[in-house]
């Protein structure tokens, strides 16, 4: 169910929003719910994802903190 909402925004920011409104050909209230939507969506597959990888273990024989150095990684046999 989609509810109306009242925003306050700088005169600037207004002018930038019809003119995206514009460009999209859709209108002001549609651009700032799917900017709305857009943004909730990245922060939470963005948590979703950081608390898959804290569920990671260990890989046995893999130590990361034993990385080459990028001399190292780019040595040419001679």
């Amino acid at each position: 169910m989609l509810r109306n909402i009242t925003i306050t925004a700088d005169e600037e920011v207004l002018r930038w929003a019809k003119h995206q409104a514009v460009e999209k050909g859709v209108s002001v209230s549609k651009l700032i719910g799917e900017i709305l939507t857009e943004k909730m969506r990245r922060k939470d597959s963005y948590w979703e994802a950081f608390e898959r990888w804290k569920k990671i273990k260990p890989v046995p024989g893999v130590d990361a903190s034993q990385r080459w150095t990028r001399e190292e990684v780019h040595e040419r046999r001679r």
